[in-house]
């Protein structure tokens, strides 16, 4: 079974045969966190996100 839902104006009829649908296979992935009290110092330091030019 699949979900279809028609954006157009005109109605879509669907016969028996007809190609609807696509199957895409992607990998799950799960990270794991450790809660730590104290975060090390970076390269980065205190300038954000994108501030060290690579």
């Amino acid at each position: 079974k699949v979900i279809l839902i028609n954006l157009g104006n005109e109605d879509f009829v669907i016969e028996r045969g007809m190609r609807i649908a696509q199957m895409v296979i992607a990998p799950v992935t799960q990270g794991l966190f450790t809660e730590v009290d104290v975060l090390s110092d970076t390269a980065r330091g205190a300038g954000g996100f994108g501030s060290t030019g690579t």
